[in-house]
């Protein structure tokens, strides 16, 4: 009866390989032809790297939408930032707890979670996300990079130091023609496109045929797989030294992922909250995995706002919940 299951798990990871390389060249192209306009670092790294870690979200969910798997394109989003925050950013954390700049925490958190409440109200209240909703949020998504752009230009002429991001080390080196930056850019773009259509694919048809709802499958499985980019980043910054890099990153990644990657797939193809799964007797989404994306934000950043600093039980406790969210999801939840 399952003997489908394994040509689809490897679709599934052929997929996930191409997102990661799809990103991979993406953010070198866009970088190296960032470098050659004269645009300044700082810039490249608030814009272009970290809008190219999550194209794999904003492609993957925008699939989902327009293909009629809302549901994977709603978990998507929640999922990735429950996993960028409880296992990503927890792991360096737990591993390595740094310094925090709280003057450039303030402006990202504040603007996740007063986003976080519009997101809610279209969930609680409305039950569903209107084409309006959709255009709010781009337009949200906007007024943060403008924002953002604008903040670090007063600080690059300042003192303050700007965690962001990180470039790629290819991106930093001048080798090559623009014309071969644009053809990667593009192929870039393509890769990203045809390994999200495998990995939904794929993940709908596994969820369909084992019983498992798909929201289920896009908080975990799918989440993980297109938060790849942010973990390889996050890793890479505590190898060399910068563990509270990845914090800005990370709530860079979520933001987008709450603004860009949910309001694209709003635009393209509006939805309903999913009602395919309960935990005891309501509606999961409501109950659980918004609650558990907006606990672990707090948990996170809001001690790093009032002290300054990383704590080793932050990164302790993210993960424990991440490991308790992940278990209910796949022993406590029952489709509908």
């Amino acid at each position: 009866m399952f003997d489908f299951i394994p040509d689809y798990i490897f679709l599934f990871a052929f997929g996930l390989i191409l997102l990661i390389k799809g990103g991979d060249w993406f953010v070198d192209a866009a970088s190296g032809l960032a470098k050659r306009w004269g645009l300044p670092e700082l810039l490249i790294g608030a814009t272009v790297v970290s809008i190219g870690t999550t194209l794999p979200e904003v492609m993957t969910s925008a699939l989902a939408a327009v293909g009629g798997a809302g549901e994977i394109a709603y978990g998507n989003a929640i999922g990735s930032i429950i996993c960028n925050t409880s296992l990503i950013a927890a792991t360096t954390i737990a591993i390595k707890p740094g310094k925090a700049d709280k003057k450039s925490l303030i402006f990202p958190v504040a603007f996740f979670f007063g986003t976080a409440v519009f997101y809610a109200l279209n969930a609680y209240v409305f039950g569903e996300f209107r084409l309006w909703a959709g255009i709010v949020l781009l337009a949200l998504f906007v007024i943060y990079m403008i924002v953002n752009v604008v903040n670090m230009k007063k600080d690059s002429d300042g003192d303050a130091p700007v965690e962001i991001t990180e470039l790629p080390e290819k991106a930093e080196e001048q080798g090559g023609s623009m014309a071969k930056d644009l053809i990667m850019l593009v192929f870039g773009a393509f890769v990203i496109a045809v390994g999200a259509h495998l990995l939904v694919k794929s993940a709908t048809t596994i969820a369909e045929n084992l019983g498992i709802p798909e929201s289920v499958i896009a908080l975990t499985v799918v989440a993980l797989g297109t938060s790849l980019p942010e973990l390889v980043t996050a890793i890479t910054s505590l190898i060399k030294g910068h563990g509270a890099l990845s914090l800005g990153n990370i709530i860079g990644a979520n933001v987008f992922n709450l603004v860009l990657v949910s309001g694209v797939s709003v635009v393209l193809s509006p939805f309903s909250v999913p009602e395919t799964s309960t935990l005891f007797g309501q509606n999961t989404s409501l109950v659980l995995d918004i609650p558990v994306m907006l606990a672990v934000m707090a948990i996170m950043t809001l001690p790093a706002i009032f002290r300054g600093k990383l704590a080793r039980w932050q990164g302790i406790a993210l993960l424990a919940i991440y490991v308790a969210f992940t278990v209910v999801q796949f022993v406590f939840v029952q489709p509908v």
